[in-house]
């Protein structure tokens, strides 16, 4: 069921289809970057967020990061903690991608650009999950309840 008001999203420090910050890379500080949502559903109870290189030459949208059960909200914090559940976060789960249980950022080999996805959905509930779940399991349970997605691209070399 996708609701018809259209959610925005900025990424705070990237704008879509611009570079990168350092600090949200593997070769900075490698902490994710704060989200602002605009248009939220009434009905999101909770938000989902992936990170995913959309030009790995391998693997077609490898994931990076893969974080569920974020209360609906606004304003989705920078730098959340490593860990299995955020805390901070009214425990937020973290799944299994290239950062296990944590935000891995962009760090492509030297000399090569990537282009990553963050990809925000609403959810009209919490999702019952391991945290050892992939972004194909948290896709398949999170199907019938998305009420929004947006995305926004970026790019790191």
């Amino acid at each position: 069921m996708i609701n018809q008001d259209e959610l925005q999203i900025r990424c705070i420090g990237l704008e879509n289809n611009g570079i990168f910050p350092l600090e949200n890379t593997g070769r900075g500080t490698d902490i994710s970057p704060e989200f602002v949502l605009e248009n939220l559903s009434p009905a999101a109870k909770t938000i989902a967020i992936t990170l995913e290189d959309i030009k790995h030459p391998l693997f077609k949208n490898f994931t990076h990061w893969l974080i569920w059960n974020i209360p609906a909200s606004k304003k989705i914090p920078k730098a959340i903690p490593h860990g299995k559940k955020a805390a901070s976060l009214n425990n937020a789960v973290q799944g299994i991608a290239y950062g296990w249980h944590k935000y891995a950022g962009p760090k492509p080999p030297k000399g090569k650009q990537h282009q990553y996805r963050f990809t925000i959905y609403t959810l009209d509930s919490a999702l019952t999950l391991s945290p050892c779940s992939t972004k194909s399991k948290f896709l398949k349970a999170a199907k019938n309840h998305i009420l929004q997605q947006a995305a926004i691209v970026g790019s790191y070399e």
